[in-house]
């Protein structure tokens, strides 16, 4: 759907968007600090929510239509912003439709299995969204910064050699190709954020007490791996950004960009998709309309017919005497629905 609302969004997303086969350095190639040029920091909320409006209108369709799921990775490192970033982008968004599963280190029995086991029951079902914080990429970044970690999986020789990883990058695309293939789009993205912000929001959780609880000397001591884990970034990124499911590298530093960036790489994906509600066969519509006169003649004397938008439609009480106004069918309006936060789940 190409209208107003939209016209930012391609423009917006397209220099985050990394080149299927390109080689990238994300300490060169990407900047956290980026803002776009196309967009103010003043104009920046209203976009936002512009962007939220159009994934609720979306997320309806998506699910009235159930043809097709969304799976949204979202890869960080610890402060960039995740969280955040899903509690904002999503807070439109109907939650019977929406699950968010965050993937923390494996239970002995997801190490019994391969290593993409445990991420398969957490796909989207169709007519959903789910959101993975922290995802199967976690396999080629934590595990790959960490060697024991690796050990921990109780691989054979075989499959412990030094092409580990280029096996597990040509496994990760061949089984989100597979998604993609089967009605499911893959939607990556990276927030990425500099040292120095990072090192700035660790202080914010230690001076700021309501933040105490979301500090742990874990990401401190994490903190040591930082060019580590900006190799293993860069390797990822040139080796699993395809033509079916591209990474989105987001500049993380500034946290109104980042979700701004966000909500408009998903609404593109949903926009793309653009699923549409299910047309009504004329005979079945026939039969809606018996059962809309039934429900009009059930209303006592003076009683609206039914609630609308407008004024209320009564019966005509004149020379008529119980004659009912006729309406028209009444317009969806799932869009008013309130909803609540999304909820989260971890394993």
């Amino acid at each position: 759907m190409a209208d107003h609302r939209t016209s930012w969004i391609a423009r917006l997303i397209e220099p985050l968007r990394v080149r299927p086969g390109s080689t990238v350095d994300l300490t060169k190639d990407f900047d956290p600090g980026s803002t776009s040029d196309l967009v103010s920091k003043d104009d920046a909320g209203a976009l936002l929510q512009q962007g939220v409006a159009l994934l609720s209108e979306y997320q309806q369709r998506l699910a009235a239509q159930d043809v097709h799921g969304v799976l949204v990775c979202l890869q960080a490192l610890d402060a960039a912003g995740k969280d955040g970033t899903i509690r904002h982008v999503m807070s439109g968004v109907n939650p019977q439709g929406v699950h968010v599963t965050s993937f923390r280190a494996p239970s002995s029995e997801e190490l019994d299995h391969d290593f993409l086991w445990r991420y398969g029951p957490h796909v989207p079902g169709r007519g959903e969204i789910a959101i993975f914080n922290r995802s199967h990429y976690e396999e080629v970044l934590v595990v790959r910064v960490h060697p024991e970690l690796l050990h921990a999986q109780k691989l054979p020789e075989a499959a412990r050699g030094r092409d580990v990883w280029e096996r597990r990058y040509h496994q990760i695309n061949d089984w989100e190709r597979h998604l993609v293939a089967n009605g499911f789009p893959v939607v990556k993205i990276l927030l990425n954020i500099s040292k120095e912000e990072q090192r700035l929001r660790f202080l914010e959780r230690l001076e700021e007490p309501d933040k105490n609880w979301k500090f742990s000397s874990r990401d401190v001591r994490e903190r040591t791996y930082f060019d580590a884990y900006q190799k293993a970034f860069s390797e990822m990124l040139s080796s699993t950004s395809t033509a079916w499911a591209p990474w989105y590298v987001v500049p993380a530093d500034h946290k109104w960009f980042a979700r701004l960036c966000a909500s408009a790489i998903l609404a593109d994906t949903l926009i793309e998709l653009d699923p549409r509600f299910p047309t009504v066969a004329d005979d079945e519509r026939a039969n809606l309309a018996a059962e809309e006169a039934a429900l009009e003649a059930e209303a006592p004397p003076g009683a609206p017919l039914r609630r609308s938008k407008g004024k209320d439609h009564r019966h005509d009480e004149g020379a008529g005497g119980d004659d009912r106004t006729s309406v028209a069918p009444p317009q969806r309006d799932g869009a008013e629905d309130t909803v609540a936060p999304v909820a989260t789940t971890g394993i």
